[in-house]
């Protein structure tokens, strides 16, 4: 089960169509400002630097967010990555999910030196270790352990062990 927190609105309120409900309009606006800049930013330190400073995310050292990266626009701050990772082309990493009767928030937390192959889709509530490799298109719908091969949609992991 992935690591998220469940929230419900009073009277089984659609926690999308009341979106404000939830979070902030302005954090919202302003997450959004910056993700989309951000997308298009070719140099990797100032792209990090936006996401550090005006996004609340943490990132390690010698990262690097490929073109058109998003990450969540509602609850950057639930996001970690580690040192010398590279997040692929076209990826969305969710630290949220809206639901017809509740919505989720869950931290993402992606290790040290983990690759992620471009047009990834990584839910709310995942780790993924240190080393782990994470081929292209996958939703990461569980934690990737150390070391691990992760692909496909449903997400296939080959241990460390049985990697070669």
């Amino acid at each position: 089960m992935r690591r998220t927190k469940r929230y419900t609105l009073k009277g089984g309120a659609n926690p999308l169509f009341h979106i404000y409900q939830t979070v902030s309009f302005w954090k919202t606006f302003k997450n959004t400002a910056v993700i989309e800049v951000s997308r298009f930013v070719p140099f990797v330190r100032v792209k990090n630097a936006l996401y550090r400073r005006l996004l609340g995310m943490k990132i390690g050292a010698g990262t690097a967010f490929a073109y058109k990266v998003v990450p969540d626009i509602m609850f950057p701050e639930q996001i970690t990555v580690g040192r010398n990772t590279i997040i692929g082309y076209n990826t969305t990493i969710l630290a949220h999910e809206y639901l017809t009767t509740e919505y989720r928030i869950g931290p993402v937390v992606i290790g040290d030196n983990v690759m992620i192959g471009a047009n990834c889709t990584i839910l709310p509530g995942i780790e993924i270790g240190d080393g782990a490799i994470v081929s292209a298109m996958t939703l990461v719908n569980k934690d990737v352990p150390p070391g691990a091969f992760a692909g496909g949609n449903p997400m296939i992991i080959k241990p460390a062990s049985a990697k070669g």
